[in-house]
């Protein structure tokens, strides 16, 4: 029971990470319609920003670890945001009125652009970073065969949660009661109208990108505190899992990326403490196509309803 807790704490930290990424995802989808494969490199763009960030103020003196990582996650926000402005303003807003696959296959290049620059300018080794924020608190104790288990939740594991929750609440609030957010709507359910009653549609979309980017700046920012390491290739991993996350959770709902996120975190932990880690990916993307067959619009998605 004490080794179930423990994975389902380890699950939920790194499902909140997924479910971050995957409401970027998610916001481009629901409002243009079109995949955003480069946000997973995003994701990767705002770790780096993140590492730079913190060991360039440790070089300059700064003592205060909570006034760092403050410093730390605005600047991986406005950088990340800038880049996530780029991809739409270069890859999607040219060829929104074009078939289909071209604003795809040009965010497939923006992805890889990405990973190459990255590559090139830092390095393909890994980056590491000691661990910052250690501590937490004891669950349970148990005993077994193999010994004494412990089931704890760490400070840092506790800061994801908490922050991840914080986020969710936040933009759920955002969409639902602001003018921001009701221009989202109107451009999710009809770009043309809304353009007619007033709705700055490209500002609109530009800003959902803006907004994507500063969720995968601090997902990238709570990955590499948890984690210790990244190198130029999470984004696409990450990215791909988070995807996963959106759809299973119903592509273009909030609440459906987040429990999606959730979802695919929880399986790859406890497939992984129960079976075998070689085959957590296999698992993930197996409860995808089974939830799909049964609910092809996702736990929470609406099906689409096409106008005529």
């Amino acid at each position: 029971m004490e080794y179930f807790i423990q994975q389902l704490v380890n699950g939920l930290t790194l499902g909140s990470i997924y479910g971050l990424i995957a409401i970027g995802y998610t916001m481009v989808y629901g409002i243009i319609g079109m995949i955003n494969f480069a946000h997973g490199d995003i994701f990767m763009v705002g770790a780096f920003i993140a590492l730079a960030t913190f060991l360039a103020l440790v070089t300059l003196g700064f003592a205060s670890l909570p006034l760092i990582l403050l410093i730390v996650i605005i600047v991986a926000m406005m950088f990340t945001s800038a880049w996530g402005w780029t991809v739409e303003r270069l890859a999607y807003r040219p060829l929104r009125g074009s078939f289909r696959l071209a604003p795809l296959i040009t965010a497939i290049g923006m992805s890889i652009v990405l990973q190459n620059f990255v590559q090139i300018t830092q390095g393909a080794r890994v980056k590491p970073l000691p661990p910052q924020i250690q501590g937490g608190v004891t669950l349970m104790q148990g005993s077994t065969e193999n010994g004494t288990i412990v089931v704890q939740l760490s400070y840092m594991q506790m800061i994801i949660i908490a922050t991840t929750l914080v986020l969710m609440t936040g933009f759920s609030l955002l969409i639902s009661r602001t003018s921001l957010g009701r221009a989202q709507r109107a451009c999710e359910q009809d770009a043309k109208m809304a353009a007619l009653v007033g709705v700055n549609v490209d500002r609109t979309i530009s800003l959902t990108f803006v907004m994507g980017a500063a969720l995968a700046a601090v997902a990238g920012f709570m990955f590499l505190l948890l984690y210790g390491v990244i190198d130029f290739y999470i984004g696409f991993l990450a990215g791909v899992k988070a995807f996963t996350a959106a759809v299973l959770g119903g592509i273009g709902s909030l609440p459906g990326a987040m429990l999606g996120g959730i979802l695919i975190g929880l399986i790859e932990v406890m497939w992984s403490g129960y079976f075998t880690v070689e085959y957590k990916d296999v698992a993930a993307f197996s409860i995808l196509a089974i939830v799909l067959i049964f609910l092809p619009s996702g736990l929470l998605g609406r099906p689409e309803v096409e106008k005529v």
